[in-house]
């Protein structure tokens, strides 16, 4: 009895000793780390912080660069030695052009076409934009080209360049549809001697010629010296001439002014993830599943038709090292952080296809609470507004696949061959509802894709509205990041046209051009500590991205983005310098033209009223930001309200995935 009142005793000092032990613990975590804790409340406001006032971020982040500053937009003709076009009915001789191919491909082409309209000193049939054309059932408010652009605007601004029609001669048309004329294929980058010799003396015989275009660059981007002027013709095109119809025009600029809205500076982020460029680079490894094997498909597509020279399977990691494959999301966000943006910077998320979905965005978003795009911002109806009204398409049902009858399963079995009895053979992976009703359900079944349904092409032409609006947003934000330029395919692409607008427009605009291969090293520098990263890394992506704002970072992009597209680096032939400014040094490239510098002086009545601003701008961009970068300014701005219940929430999931390639 008395050795049981022992234990009980022994039992209960433990227990107290315990209790004591956990008080202790409790207290010494209350009172030595009082930051560390998390509130349910918080986090909700954290997460919707729409409901919250914002304040200003640093300055700092959104500075001019002030080393280009002295950069003006100049593309008018030089001299006296520039004739207008002679209006001469009776020996007009036209050309005709059919343009396939997504946004950037159009946009590219149709100022090559121009160009090689004045050099040929023909007449210029409207082009022709297939992705419109092949898409049935679109709004018939719109012909192929007005479907993108205005056209009184490009025919009107372009008269004392060539001459543009919108259609050709009655006569000349009836003989177009019994193919009559010659039709032409030039390849990528064509020089101008091609089509003086090839071209021109075919068009001077039969007075019509056309060109099929589907390589987004008909007209080599590098021309001679004495070629100067068509360069400059080539730049009013893409940033005068090319105007987006009313609707795509209006609603773009309402949807910056809603950006702005918030008081606070916003930052465009173009991911560049197309299923076509994965293929064509080997970057099917990033990915998995069945985007894998999607990717694979169309670089066996691009073997078999000779435009891919190199094997099926090579090592996609290599290639993401050696700067060939996209900076994905969740590293762009990591950069981002890295240079100091705050996690409740405005980031718009341009293209109208993101090859995986918001699934690949997830990070970003977990970085970036507020991450916005254009269905964030326009609403169900302004959307469908632009869009014109539509004939109703058939709805095109998912159909399950028929039941096997007994018979046929007991057929099944016999076929099957020997194997361990009396075991069933093993039940085959059934097939769900969601995998047969995406565009890529094919590949479950089949090893061929199949022709694009009606319903696709007519979201094909979508994509070029949706493109145009983020075109819009992004010349005109605070700042640009392009998750894939560069990519070395000869093709144009969305992000390196919208980096060559803001170079032309607004050179001193915070237009980041990252090095993928200096990055992809900054990161196999620290892969084990991706989330917690010494000061030495963050100083060294720090100078990287400061270092491509400027003059460094214009240097690289004209050696290697100017051979494949003029109008993404329209320098020294569309710019002039104003007189206040320090004269540039002249960089040359391998081939003796000028990379960098150059530029004229800008004329007298460009320099009336024109000042270089001074350090009230901000810092000159190329030093590193060690104390205030992330910091938020005292200036508390209260966001709009909206009542809108056709608006999408700012943090809204996205159900729907964009995959489609445009180019299919």
């Amino acid at each position: 009895m008395v050795f049981k009142s022992k234990i009980k005793l022994v039992a209960l000092f433990v227990l107290v000793l315990s209790l004591a032990s956990l008080l202790r613990h409790l207290s010494i975590a209350k009172y030595s780390s009082p930051t560390l804790h998390y509130s349910a409340l918080s986090a909700f406001h954290n997460d919707f912080d729409g409901i919250q006032p914002q304040r200003i971020p640093s300055r700092k982040l959104w500075a001019a660069v002030k080393p280009l500053q002295s950069l003006q937009p100049y593309a008018n003709p030089r001299g006296s030695n520039y004739p207008a076009p002679a209006h001469d009915h009776h020996n007009s001789r036209f050309i005709y052009a059919k343009i396939f191919g997504g946004f950037a491909r159009i946009r590219s082409s149709i100022c090559d076409l121009v160009t090689i309209s004045r050099l040929l000193n023909a007449t210029l049939v409207i082009p022709e934009i297939q992705e419109t054309i092949r898409s049935k059932g679109i709004s018939n408010g719109f012909k192929s080209f007005s479907y993108l652009y205005d056209e009184d605007q490009f025919i009107a601004s372009l008269k004392n360049d060539i001459i543009v029609v919108k259609s050709l001669p009655r006569n000349l048309k009836s003989a177009r549809k019994r193919n009559e004329f010659k039709t032409f294929r030039p390849k990528n980058s064509a020089s101008p001697d091609y089509y003086i010799k090839q071209v021109l003396p075919t068009l001077k015989k039969s007075k019509v010629v056309g060109l099929i275009l589907a390589d987004g660059a008909c007209l080599q981007a590098i021309l001679p010296p004495s070629m100067a002027e068509f360069q400059r013709l080539r730049c009013r095109v893409a940033f005068h001439s090319l105007q987006f119809r009313q609707e795509i025009h209006i609603l773009g600029q309402r949807m910056v002014e809603r950006l702005h809205a918030w008081g606070q500076p916003f930052l465009a982020f173009n991911p560049g993830l197309l299923r076509e460029t994965l293929a064509y680079h080997g970057c099917g490894e990033l990915f998995q599943d069945v985007h894998t094997e999607l990717i694979q498909y169309r670089r066996a597509q691009m073997i078999k038709r000779g435009i891919v020279k190199d094997e099926l399977s090579v090592d996609s990691h290599y290639r993401r090292e050696n700067g060939s494959c996209p900076l994905m999301p969740e590293e762009v966000g990591i950069i981002l952080r890295a240079m100091g943006y705050p996690p409740k910077t405005i980031i718009y998320v341009t293209g109208s296809e993101t090859f995986g979905g918001q699934r690949v965005l997830v990070p970003l978003r977990a970085m970036f609470a507020n991450l916005v795009d254009r269905t964030s911002l326009c609403t169900n109806k302004e959307l469908s507004d632009v869009l014109g009204p539509e004939t109703p398409l058939p709805p095109n049902p998912w159909k399950p696949p028929p039941a096997k009858t007994e018979e046929q399963l007991k057929e099944e079995w016999k076929r099957t061959g020997p194997r361990p009895r009396p075991l069933p053979p093993p039940p085959s992976r059934p097939i769900y509802k969601h995998e047969k009703e995406g565009w890529y359900g094919w590949i479950t079944e089949n090893d061929t894709e199949p022709e694009p349904s009606k319903v696709e092409l007519r979201m094909q032409a979508h994509r070029l509205l949706w493109d145009a609006l983020d075109y819009i947003v992004s010349v005109e934000s605070d700042a640009f990041f392009p998750g894939f330029h560069n990519d070395g395919s000869g093709w144009p692409d969305f992000s390196s046209l919208v980096m060559g607008h803001r170079l032309y427009e607004i050179a001193s605009s915070r237009t980041y051009r990252p090095d993928r291969k200096v990055v992809a090293e900054l990161f196999n520098m620290t892969r084990d500590n991706i989330y917690h990263h010494k000061r030495d890394w963050i100083l060294s992506v720090q100078e990287h991205l400061n270092k491509s704002l400027g003059e460094e970072g214009l240097i690289r992009q004209s050696v290697f983005l100017k051979p494949a597209s003029f109008i993404s680096h329209p320098l020294p032939e569309c710019s002039c310098r104003i007189s206040a400014a320090e004269s540039s040094v002249h960089v040359k490239g391998n081939d003796g033209r000028i990379v960098y510098g150059g530029e004229e002086e800008c004329p007298k009545w460009m320099q009336h009223g024109q000042e270089i601003p001074g350090q009230s701008t901000g810092e000159e961009v190329g030093k590193s930001d060690d104390n205030g970068s992330s910091d938020y300014g005292n200036t508390v701005v209260e966001e709009p309200e909206s009542n809108d219940s056709d608006r999408t929430n700012v943090n809204q999931i996205f159900i729907q995935d964009d995959e489609m390639d445009p180019n299919d």
